[in-house]
């Protein structure tokens, strides 16, 4: 059995849930990426990239493009978001990446991308219903965690209200669609995300350095 297919593979079953490697180390792997987002920490991107490959190589195996294709564009803005922070980590007093609120028009931008990009993502899963289960839900959720990878590699507080906005539809779309582990996963990014909320917050009025640049 090749990795993929390793992947692929049943772990256990919990409530009549079939659990797979895939969904489990992958969200696993994606929940302490949040973790250390929450903590300002570079490592969050390469946990980010890690995870995004592992669900990578498990939807294309199993021939799941669409979910496939979703993954790479995460991969991408991982990188980028990993570039972005390597570039600014002397940008706060204490060492650590430098958090601030958006400005009315990034947010403005930010709400707009989201719309016009799930308007766009679901409009392609309904034209091609091989690329999605569920058409506007995943286009949602997709378009909203790239927003929210956004937002975190550009140390913006509202990156946490995207990632709560997609919890919201996450975890029922996840239990749907039989990823448990998913939906279970998701239930503690909420916690997470509030959490994190809170200290990015109050991060945000701590000044950065003299000169920094968010």
């Amino acid at each position: 059995m090749n990795l993929a297919n390793w992947l692929n593979s049943e772990a256990f079953t919990v409530v009549g849930q079939h659990i797979k490697w895939s969904d489990m180390i992958g969200n696993i792997i994606g929940l302490i990426a949040l973790a250390l987002g929450w903590r300002r920490s570079i490592w969050t991107w390469p946990a980010q990239l890690l995870s995004g490959v592992i669900l990578l190589v498990a939807f294309a195996s199993a021939h799941l493009s669409g979910s496939a294709g979703k993954q790479l564009v995460v991969i991408v803005v991982a990188l980028w978001g990993w570039w972005s922070w390597s570039r600014g980590r002397q940008q706060a007093q204490d060492g650590s990446i430098a958090v601030r609120f958006a400005t009315w028009r990034e947010r403005g931008v930010l709400i707009g991308a989201a719309a016009l990009g799930t308007l766009a993502v679901g409009g392609l899963f309904t034209a091609v219903p091989s690329l999605s289960w569920d058409p506007w839900p995943d286009a949602y959720i997709f378009v909203g965690t790239v927003v929210a990878m956004y937002a975190q590699a550009r140390g913006m507080v509202e990156f946490w209200f995207a990632w709560l906005l997609v919890d919201l539809v996450g975890v029922p779309l996840n239990f749907a669609n039989g990823f448990a582990f998913s939906g279970f996963v998701y239930v503690i990014y909420g916690a997470l995300v509030l959490w994190g909320m809170r200290d990015w917050w109050l991060r945000s009025r701590t000044p950065a350095l003299k000169g920094a640049t968010a």
